[in-house]
């Protein structure tokens, strides 16, 4: 690794760890990145699963203001999302990762819409002052659950905006601040990103001298994020999301089909 792609790759870290915790994004900077150095797909794919829990380490530190009094309901985030990193990485390690590709694309398009939805959807008078979950069925609990997983399997094995839809998810069931959601989120894709790298590392090639500058930088930019999102207006940030959603749905979809 030459010192150029040393700083390049900091650099990539900083903006991804910033998307990262303000937009579920981070893949839309750090997974180019390792291509353009010239890193094979499936190999740039797993570096940049580790390289991420970096921001994860940095935004769960930034964001303990707003955990506080919310680990119960985060435990149980995390314990979905951590089932679901653990089959992801399996399914990358026994499946090309161009299968995956040619949905991701649906999936990103559809959590921007499922987050302008949820920033537009009229609040139960009764809730408005609440916290926590919103009332569900037994059949809309069940959803969630497997929605919770699926993001962790996501998440796992190919990532890009997985805290998109997290997001989306989040914002759909609970009446929490925004910066409550968003902070929950950083967190539950830190634990997929955690134990999917656990697994790659004993299972297929980690570029880890790659994973320092990308992970330091994602470290940086993601301590920095939570302090942005509490400054930005909720609106403002359900738009640009939506908008950096589709923008990413678009160009992996080119790829994917042309």
């Amino acid at each position: 690794m030459t010192l150029t792609h040393f700083v390049f790759l900091l650099a990539a870290g900083i903006i991804a760890g910033l998307l990262s915790t303000i937009a579920g994004l981070a893949s839309l900077a750090s997974y180019p990145a390792l291509l353009m150095i010239g890193i094979p797909p499936v190999i740039a794919n797993v570096t940049n699963t580790a390289a991420l829990v970096f921001t994860g380490i940095g935004a769960t530190f930034s964001s303990l203001r707003e955990l506080k009094g919310h680990w119960v309901e985060l435990s149980r985030i995390l314990i979905l999302v951590t089932i679901g990193g653990v089959i992801g990485s399996a399914v990358l390690l026994l499946a090309p990762a161009s299968s995956f590709e040619k949905v991701v694309p649906f999936f990103i398009g559809a959590s921007g819409v499922l987050l302008l939805a949820s920033g537009r959807a009229p609040k139960n008078p009764d809730l408005t002052a609440a916290t926590g979950p919103r009332a569900a069925t037994k059949g809309q609990q069940a959803l969630v659950i497997l929605a919770m997983v699926f993001v962790g399997a996501y998440s796992g094995y190919f990532g890009a905006a997985a805290g998109v839809i997290m997001l989306a998810i989040l914002a759909m069931i609970s009446t929490e601040r925004f910066t409550v959601i968003n902070a929950e989120r950083n967190v539950a894709g830190f634990a997929s990103n955690a134990i999917a790298t656990v697994i790659y590392a004993f299972t297929t090639h980690i570029a880890w001298l790659l994973v320092i500058p990308l992970g330091l930088g994602l470290l940086i930019g993601g301590y920095m994020g939570p302090a942005i999102v509490r400054r930005v207006p909720v609106k403002l940030l359900r738009v640009v999301i939506a908008l950096a959603a589709f923008g990413l749905a678009i160009d992996l979809f080119i790829k994917a089909y042309f």
